[in-house]
């Protein structure tokens, strides 16, 4: 394996820190209000997105010491990995055609929906910038650590539900401070698991490379930021049904095609 052989990785303990890192987060998150972020998330979970990574690095340095971190933190540019470059389509253009779909339903709904969007080429190179450093924060942890720990014990399929549903419920404070209900919270849930399903058959694909799930991971949070809205009306937000019930389909399709076990095997090769 790329740091340590994975069965002396304890998955266990990876969740149990990460949670034990968001706790003090959480709190801190009730307190500090700032406005105007993007989609109004609070303020602390620009900061928790490196809680994995930390999590992580920790662990490693227990197994196998700077050594091992090193080679951990190199995966983020693994780009040399990714021996079919086909691979890329999905990586780079499955989310954006998402988006799509989730505005073309909308449409079909005819639910209100601003007609044009303005992307403001500067400042979205910064944003994407920003938004690459954040999702490696995340996958470096989610990705780099956990996936081949929890695999070889698992099929492809239970640990991508697994990380999903620790990811989704590591982001529940977080939403239910912006006012979300329950039912809200369920949709999010089945969405980021679809979300972790589709970022594990990306990294099942293309040789064990976090870079793509890196690569990925940003894509669709700058999908999220651009997605047409008015100033206090944004359709993802409040419908989320059409919006992680679409995730979900996509994951379900590459289920069926690429199999539950490992995510991997191209059902009509």
């Amino acid at each position: 394996m790329d740091t340590s052989t994975s069965s002396n990785k304890s998955p266990l303990k990876f969740f149990l820190l990460v949670f034990a890192l968001a706790i003090p987060l959480w709190v801190i998150g009730t307190m500090v209000k700032v406005k105007g972020l993007p989609l109004d998330v609070p303020v602390t979970d620009f900061i928790a997105a490196f809680i994995p990574l930390i999590a992580a690095c920790i662990l490693v340095d227990q197994e196998e010491g700077t050594i091992g971190i090193k080679s951990l933190l190199k995966r983020v540019f693994d780009f040399s990995r990714i021996r079919q470059k086909i691979w890329y389509l999905p990586v780079i253009f499955l989310m954006p055609i998402i988006y799509l779909l989730i505005y073309g339903v909308m449409h079909l709904f005819r639910l209100p929906l601003p007609i044009g969007v303005e992307i403001p080429f500067l400042k979205n190179a910064v944003m994407s910038v920003a938004f690459f450093i954040l999702a490696t924060g995340e996958e470096v942890g989610w990705s780099g650590y956990a996936v081949d720990a929890l695999q070889e014990r698992w099929s492809a399929l239970t640990t991508a539900i697994t990380i999903g549903l620790v990811w989704a419920i590591l982001h529940y404070p977080s939403i239910i401070q912006q006012g979300h209900d329950f039912i809200w919270i369920l949709w999010a849930t089945l969405g980021m698991v679809g979300m972790r399903i589709l970022i594990v058959w990306l990294y099942n694909n293309t040789e064990k490379s976090v870079f793509v799930c890196i690569l990925f991971h940003s894509i669709a949070n700058i999908g999220r930021i651009l997605f047409p809205k008015y100033q206090n009306y944004n359709p993802l937000v409040d419908y989320p049904e059409i919006h992680y019930s679409i995730i979900a389909i996509a994951a379900v399709i590459v289920i069926f095609v690429w199999g539950s076990k490992t995510l991997a095997r191209y059902r009509y090769t």
